[in-house]
Order: C-alpha cells, then structure tokens, then sequence
C-alpha cells in the first residue's frame, strides 16, 4: 500500500508521516521521501498520486483550502480511486469563522469527489492555544475569550487516529477526535503562564458577534469523544524539557 500524504512536512503531517511505512511526502521543494508538486496550482499533482492507494491530505493554509482540495481530487480521479483522508475541525460548520468556512468547503469537495473518503474532524490542537497565549501575552495582560471553554489535543493523537484510518476502509464522517480534557480558557491560560514561568495577568473579555458566542456554546467541543491522551499540562512539561 502506498501512502501520498500532503503537508507532510508541518507538526501534524510530520507525525503522521513518522507512523507510516514509507509514505510519500508532497512538497513543493524536493527532498527524501518527496514528491514535487504543488496544491495551489495543481502542477506536479498528477505525479504525485500516481498508484497511490491513500491520499490523507492535512495540508491547509489560511485561504484556498477549497481550491487546493478541488486540484487534489482532480488528480486523484484521473490516477483511478485512491481513499482520501481529510483533516477538519470539530465545529467548522457551526462557527462562521472565515478559515472554518473554508474547512467545511474543502469537506464538500471530498464528499463529492466520488471517491472513497474519510474525513476526521479534531478540536484545536495544544499548539494553537500556546501561540495565542503567547501572542496576547505581549500586551502586558493576557485577555482570554470569557465563558469559552477549549478541549485541546495533541498532533501525535490525532496522527495515530490517522494511522489507524490509513490501515482500513472508508469511513465517511469518521467519529470526532477531542482532547482528554474540557477546560476554560482563562484555566488553560494560567496553567501556561506557570509553565513559561510569565506574569500575567488573566482578563476575560465577552467578545460580541456569533463566533465568540459559538465558542462560549461549545460548538467546537466533542465531550463524547475525549479520545486524546495528552493533557495540555504534559503538552507544556514535553516543551520545556525539549527546550533544556
């Protein structure tokens, strides 16, 4: 069985990629293990998916998500019916976040690829919340969004969900992936403070519109599906013992 996985080389693909038996790598610079193409354009693509078995696609980008997977699923019907594993994100369709509607456009064009297809949908990874901590640490204070709770995973879960999808048949709307724990956000902040060793100090704030309201309704939440194992404090503790 031969595996394409796109985006191979960022934090989910390269954890995927570490679980597979010689998978190829799409990317548009060459390298070992990689195949030249490139999903904004669709050049190189036809290539790329040539006597695949695969294709999980966890590439993504803050516009043209839609586009690429349109490009993607071209070249996989003329190279015959290859399964396609998509990665989105739990509550993309019940958000109206820009790069959410973009998720949910690019799940449409898996759903009618006429392919076998597969798409799991994960919560917010642990890295994401340390980089908005980050970010809004640097005002001095650390606002946090007020009533909104986060149920962060690790990449390496998800890509061992991944893995396991790879190995059997398709799934359709595979079940949701969530982190282990359903915590506030104001929580999880503090307990990153702790960690980096910063002081702060923690400032909910009621945003208005309906993406902060779907946040604080939880529509990004899984709670029946807490499958992940890391903990967002072993996310931080892992961190600080690679940086020593």
């Amino acid at each position: 069985m031969t595996v394409l996985v796109t985006g191979g080389t960022g934090r989910l693909g390269g954890a995927l990629v570490a679980r597979l038996d010689r998978p190829r790598v799409l990317c548009r610079r060459p390298g070992p293990g990689r195949v030249v193409g490139d999903l904004a354009t669709g050049e190189g693509l036809d290539e790329a998916v040539a006597g695949v078995s695969t294709i999980v696609h966890c590439a993504t980008a803050p516009t043209g998500d839609a586009a690429a997977t349109e490009h993607l699923v071209a070249a996989a019907r003329r190279a015959g019916t290859p399964h396609l594993v998509f990665v989105s994100i739990v509550g993309a369709d019940r958000i109206p976040l820009g790069y959410y509607r973009e998720k949910v456009r690019a799940e449409r064009v898996v759903e009618s690829s006429g392919l076998p297809w597969t798409i799991l949908r994960a919560t917010q990874f642990h890295d994401l919340l340390m980089q908005m901590f980050t970010a809004a640490a640097r005002t001095g204070l650390l606002p946090v969004l007020a009533g909104t709770s986060f149920q962060p995973v690790a990449p390496d879960d998800v890509a061992d969900r991944l893995a396991d999808l790879v190995d059997g048949p398709a799934q359709g709307r595979a079940s949701d992936l969530g982190g282990p724990e359903i915590r506030p956000m104001a929580e999880l902040a503090r307990a990153w403070l702790a960690a980096s060793g910063r002081r702060r100090v923690v400032v909910p704030l009621r945003l208005p519109g309906a993406i902060a309201r779907g946040y604080r309704d939880g529509a990004h939440l899984t709670p029946e599906h807490a499958d992940g194992v890391v903990t967002f404090e072993q996310f931080l503790a892992a961190r600080a013992e690679a940086a020593r």
